[in-house]
């Protein structure tokens, strides 16, 4: 796993980058990767923008490189 800041959000290596969220199969650039707390431990969300930038999110684990 990648360094998390104070903040949550996790210094991915594909920030920034177009990615491919393989659960939806769209495409668009990572804009972040936060750490959410919830009862049964932290899940990684990735949120992706695509060109219309209407943002959506998917587990961290469903990004490849475009």
């Amino acid at each position: 796993m990648n360094s998390v800041d104070h903040a949550g959000y996790e210094k991915h290596p594909l920030l920034h980058q177009q990615v491919r969220d393989i659960a939806s199969r769209r495409e668009g650039e990572l804009v972040a990767v936060t750490h959410e707390l919830h009862s049964h431990g932290t899940v990684r969300i990735a949120h992706i923008r695509p060109p219309s930038g209407i943002e959506w999110t998917t587990a961290a684990d469903n990004i490849a490189p475009a």
